[in-house]
């Protein structure tokens, strides 16, 4: 216990329910953890720190299902994926040397960016071609540094796709597992990893698994357009709730 040391009661406690409210809508979804978690954890701890323990979090909920997702994920989720491995280090030091309450209103706005995502028209199933591919790996890196949330160019890439609901979960799911595992590798690379953090996220991980378990369980017996309607109800809700805090 001394490693967590750093942290109040009050800040493990606001921890504990973001990671298992933000876990629970990734169950349901198949994305959403680090989009709800971060801003949140923003609030209690300092941003790299929000940033890092959300990265560790998505790693290690990742490799729990890591056969599942390498079964159903699409082709391109392996591409943005690579993509994104070589752009997070950018993304992390970008936030390395930024003010927090800078920092802090950048997330917010990341946050509501997916909200906006999740708004926009479905389109068809085909993959977009190279360039969009490259563009939404490359964003979707910087984001995973910067914010800790790679989802906002990934969300509608998939979600705005025609395709089926447990392809783009998995393709999603993927894609988030090695955003974790870009964002720790470059933390550690950037000599900003501090062991702390390692337990912090290891303290909160049965909250995410039991917060995920719940979602998944519950994924089936809901519709598309509640699916839909839910998602952008909590991705709107975190992004004003962390503007109003910052201003």
């Amino acid at each position: 216990m001394d490693l967590l040391a750093d942290y109040s009661a009050l800040q493990i406690g606001a921890a504990l329910l973001a990671t298992f409210g933000s876990a629970f809508v990734r169950g349901l979804t198949g994305f959403g953890m680090a989009i709800l978690l971060v801003p949140v954890l923003a609030l209690a701890l300092s941003p790299v720190e929000a940033v890092l323990v959300a990265n560790g979090l998505s790693l290690m909920i990742g490799l729990t299902e890591a056969k599942r997702l390498v079964r159903g994920a699409e082709k391109s989720a392996w591409t943005l994926s690579a993509i994104l491995l070589l752009v997070t280090p950018f993304g992390l030091w970008a936030l390395s040397v930024t003010t927090p309450n800078i920092a802090r209103l950048v997330i917010a706005l990341i946050a509501l960016s997916a909200f906006a995502a999740i708004l926009l028209p479905r389109r068809a199933a085909t993959p977009p071609g190279r360039a969009t591919t490259g563009g939404v790996g490359i964003v979707s890196g910087l984001m995973t540094g910067y914010a800790g949330m790679p989802g906002p160019p990934v969300v509608p890439y998939y979600v705005g796709r025609d395709i089926p609901r447990e392809t783009a979960k998995a393709s999603m799911m993927l894609v988030f597992t090695f955003a974790g595992l870009a964002g720790v590798i470059s933390a550690v690379a950037l000599g900003i990893f501090e062991i702390s953090l390692g337990a912090l996220s290891l303290l909160l991980f049965p909250a995410v698994l039991f917060g995920n378990g719940v979602g998944h369980h519950a994924s089936g017996r809901v519709s598309d357009l509640i699916w839909r309607s839910f998602v952008g109800l909590i991705l709107g809700g975190a992004a004003i709730a962390a503007l109003t805090r910052l201003l």
